[in-house]
Parts: structure tokens; sequence; C-alpha cells
């Protein structure tokens, strides 16, 4: 079982894959970070992050959308209830 610091590791990786530019800040993002404002991902960077995520974690997404979705804390959650 994955832990909480684990998911957001890969999180973190999956973001600097999504946008190298900004390596360095996402890295030092935490979970109060906002998705679309402090990390900066755009349309295309947020989809390819839904994906990654899927293939990472072996989950789907399920009737939810990128909006449900504003700090890294909610997809923190969301990852971590679908792998329980």
């Amino acid at each position: 079982m994955l832990t909480r610091e684990d998911i957001i590791r890969k999180l973190k990786d999956i973001l600097i894959s999504a946008d190298a530019r900004n390596a360095a800040a996402l890295q030092a993002c935490t979970e109060d970070s906002k998705i679309l404002t402090d990390l900066g991902l755009t349309s295309v960077g947020m989809l390819y992050m839904v994906i990654a995520i899927e293939e990472t974690f072996n989950i789907r997404f399920d009737n939810v959308g990128m909006n449900d979705f504003v700090t890294l804390r909610d997809v923190v959650d969301y990852v971590e209830n679908k792998l329980k």
C-alpha cells in the first residue's frame, strides 16, 4: 500500500514531466498548492496529468472533472481513496 508521501512524490514526478520548465517550483509544491494558479498547469498539462495519474496508479477518474480538484491535496485524497 502506498503511503500519502509516496502518492505525493509520484504526483510531483508527473507534474514535472508535464512541465519540466517549472520543475523547481513543482518540486517545492505542497498539498495546499492550487493546481491552476500555483502550479500553472494548462488544460493540456491537466489532461496529461489525468492520463499519467490513471496509468501510474492504475485507477480511473470516475464521475469527476478536473474542476473538482482545486489543490494538490484534493488530488492526493482522491487517489488515496481509489487505492483503498
